[in-house]
């Protein structure tokens, strides 16, 4: 399954130096916090947008061929590469890759993926989870994500593995976006 990117939607780095000094630095203060927090990043855009968002989903497929990083933490020779944006009120909130291992996937939850229209963060709602952030996110899977989405943004962006009580499931990598900076007068 693959889509092209809705043409409507407003997709721009977290911060940019036209920001000026006193706007970049508060940016990079709330783009800290995003990039530490390790709860539901959907539910943090819900919050953000003050209300439901959308998910668009950009390709998804099974793949046997994946990045080593994936590889070497995800248990399974096939997983469900999928990327997807979250965003509202016409502005791109995050950009999302995820490789999730069907070994051991639940089938309904294999089902809502599939269906591609349920954010992963609400998937997660349901089940008991940790995430192993890394140091830095790869570059493989970053190029992977830009390459779909376009507009690099290293800065704005991190890895991570979820685990549950039967082992490690998935590997996301996601960037934020300026929508995560979303202005109260836009979210009426």
């Amino acid at each position: 399954m693959s889509a092209t990117a809705h043409p409507a939607l407003l997709r721009q780095p977290f911060h940019t130096p036209a920001d000026g000094p006193a706007v970049a630095a508060f940016a990079q203060r709330e783009l800290q916090l995003l990039l530490a927090q390790d709860g539901s990043a959907t539910r943090l855009c819900e919050v953000v947008a003050a209300g439901a968002v959308a998910l668009q989903l950009l390709d998804q497929q099974i793949v046997g061929r994946v990045p080593a990083e994936v590889g070497e933490r995800l248990p399974g020779s096939r997983f469900i590469e999928r990327i997807t944006c979250l965003h509202a009120h016409g502005e791109v909130m995050m950009d999302n890759l995820s490789y999730i291992a069907l070994d051991g996937l639940a089938a309904d939850v294999r089902r809502e993926l599939e269906e591609g229209v349920t954010p992963i963060g609400h998937l997660l709602a349901r089940m008991w989870v940790r995430r192993a952030f890394f140091d830095a996110p790869p570059p493989a899977l970053c190029e992977r994500l830009w390459g779909v989405v376009g507009l690099p943004d290293a800065g704005a962006t991190r890895s991570y593995c979820i685990t549950t009580p039967e082992g490690p499931c998935m590997l996301i990598t996601e960037t934020f976006r300026r929508g995560m900076r979303m202005a109260p007068a836009r979210q009426a």
